[in-house]
């Protein structure tokens, strides 16, 4: 049986337009990656395997979807290369290193798409000064 909370998170992400699902992917990859540096620094290294392991398959995800008809695309396809690059080097090294650099673009990435969640409301005339989701 699903309990109340995990209901409620399957509501969440039934309802959630495709901009939130990105947030959502970007703040879980964040959060996996996260994890990952905690457990390597305390020498758990299953931990840090399944979470660089998921923070991996997000990136994975982002790489798949993106639209290769858009300028940006092009730009965003060798970026998250890197980033998987990085998860990959620090999780078979057990290096934070490698991973805190792939932390730092995620967040960036994640911090402009915020960004660019709120300018587009604030086009469209949504929310108080572009509020909502962002």
């Amino acid at each position: 049986m699903v309990n109340a909370a995990e209901a409620y998170k399957q509501q969440q992400l039934m309802n959630a337009p495709p901009e939130q699902l990105t947030l959502m992917l970007y703040n879980g990859c964040l959060r996996f990656i996260e994890d990952g540096i905690q457990a390597i620094e305390n020498n758990n290294f299953e931990d840090a395997n399944v979470n660089l392991q998921k923070a991996q398959r997000i990136i994975s995800e982002f790489r798949l979807t993106l639209n290769m008809d858009y300028e940006i695309a092009h730009q965003l396809l060798p970026l998250y290369n890197y980033v998987y690059d990085r998860l990959v080097e620090g999780n078979i090294k057990s290096s934070v290193e490698p991973v805190k650099i792939a932390q730092e673009i995620i967040t960036e990435l994640r911090d402009a798409w915020v960004g660019a969640m709120r300018k587009a409301r604030i086009e469209r005339g949504q929310g108080k000064g572009g509020q909502g989701y962002a």
